[in-house]
């Protein structure tokens, strides 16, 4: 098995192409085939060194690694130009100067439903000769089989008059010089496979097996866009989110592995991925779901490895005790700073937290915790719970009166890891001080 993932170069790869990536990634390592990567760069103004590096950018991230590659198409042309010559040789294309009218008016003649068929001219754009008759029939490996009546196909324009080669004929030679087996690609590409088939039959070649992938759309069922969250891979990164449980979630759109299976490794999934059991329907992509199984993800990091991703992902160092008392409460990378940044940054400024907190119960519950804590001997986690459950006992009041106003006055807000855990991780002087402040605003 061969298989390619030929993205064009105009920007961040989007999710859906990187589903792409992913399922023939996933079919080429589980038949021990060849990955290739194609770039299909004949936009000139769009494909620009910056936007191929961002597609190499998100497969290197998603670990998704390729056999060759990757091949520019740009780098084809010739050998694109020689395949037209070949057409035209053979008769199996034609030169012609036909304008978009000139279609129009053999259309209004000849019926609606009736493809154009033009004459041969000295010169003008190439044309392939479509058959008037049968059908171009291919089985679909996800779609089942798909006809398109000849009849009804225009003469196919495969070169621009000044022998530019164009995108159908560019895709088809590569495929069959590439050698490539299966066509794994979105269902936006369905219509131009019956254009590649004639092709391909017309330079006497065998083609290679499709398959259609689902478009993706978001949780209110219209085409998956940015109103509905992220957009790209790196938008995904940039929030926070693992490269496996991005795999593992990708793969599950508009495909199960037939146990209703949610947590699946990448080792897993290449055991189990099976064309045969991708969906004809649209998948929906629901980032809600993707933070909680990357949540499950991240649990199953050990602190060093959690940390270590959390330290790369901000470019900070020494984040180790705080990440062990905030793990649990985490759900993507992205969320540890604005749980945990106080610890590293001082409080934060909330005007509204401080008036609900820090009115005159709130102080003085502030000031016997302060007592509590530069009294207690030893500063860990054990000690500062005592003290503190001591001072909630002593005031006859509940839990909160007392750790709602401490975490206040030590993280800005009321919300922050564990209190008696993000107090020991403060240490004691820190702690002492940043209450000092609280009760002298």
């Amino acid at each position: 098995m061969k298989v390619r993932f030929a993205p064009s170069p105009t920007g961040a790869l989007h999710i859906g192409g990187a589903r792409t990536a992913l399922f023939n990634w996933l079919l080429a390592r589980g038949a021990g085939g060849r990955f290739v990567l194609r770039i299909e760069d004949t936009d000139k103004e769009r494909s620009t060194p910056e936007n191929v590096e961002q597609i190499l950018d998100a497969l290197r991230w998603l670990e998704l690694d390729w056999d060759e590659g990757p091949v520019f198409q740009s780098g084809s042309e010739a050998r694109h130009r020689e395949a037209v010559d070949s057409l035209l040789a053979s008769g199996r294309a034609y030169r012609s100067r036909a304008t978009a009218a000139d279609v129009a008016a053999w259309k209004a003649t000849h019926g609606d439903e009736r493809g154009f068929r033009g004459e041969p001219e000295q010169d003008g754009a190439v044309r392939l000769r479509v058959p008037e008759d049968g059908d171009t029939t291919f089985e679909d490996l996800v779609v089942g089989e798909v006809r398109s009546p000849n009849r009804s196909m225009d003469d196919l324009v495969i070169a621009r008059a000044d022998g530019t080669p164009l995108y159908n004929l560019a895709v088809a030679v590569d495929d069959l010089d590439l050698e490539i087996t299966d066509v794994i690609r979105g269902n936006d590409h369905l219509t131009n496979t019956a254009k590649q088939l004639l092709i391909i039959q017309a330079l006497g070649a065998t083609p290679p097996r499709y398959g259609h992938l689902p478009l993706l759309h978001g949780p209110d069922g219209k085409k998956l866009s940015k109103r509905h969250g992220a957009a790209s891979v790196q938008e995904l990164r940039d929030a926070g989110y693992l490269p496996g449980a991005v795999r593992n979630y990708l793969a599950l759109l508009g495909w199960g592995a037939g146990d209703d299976e949610t947590i699946l490794s990448t080792e897993e999934l290449v055991r189990r991925f099976d064309i045969g059991g991708v969906q004809r329907n649209p998948a929906q992509f629901d980032e809600r779901k993707l933070r909680w199984l990357n949540g499950r993800y991240m649990r199953e990091l050990s602190i060093a490895e959690l940390t270590a991703a959390l330290e790369a992902f901000y470019g900070r160092t020494a984040l180790g005790p705080a990440v062990e008392i905030s793990a649990e409460k985490l759900q993507t990378l992205a969320d540890f700073w604005p749980l945990c940044g106080f610890i590293f940054d001082g409080p934060v400024d909330d005007p509204p937290a401080r008036e609900r907190w820090l009115g005159s119960d709130g102080l003085a519950a502030l000031a016997a915790a302060r007592d509590a804590l530069a009294a207690t001997e030893a500063f860990d986690v054990a000690s500062i719970e005592a003290a503190l459950t001591g001072v909630v006992e002593r005031r006859g009041c509940k839990p909160r009166d007392v750790y709602q106003p401490l975490r206040v006055a030590l993280a800005g807000r009321p919300v922050s890891p564990g209190i008696f855990e993000t107090v020991a991780v403060l240490g004691r002087e820190t702690t002492l001080a940043r209450i000092d402040v609280a009760l002298n605003l």
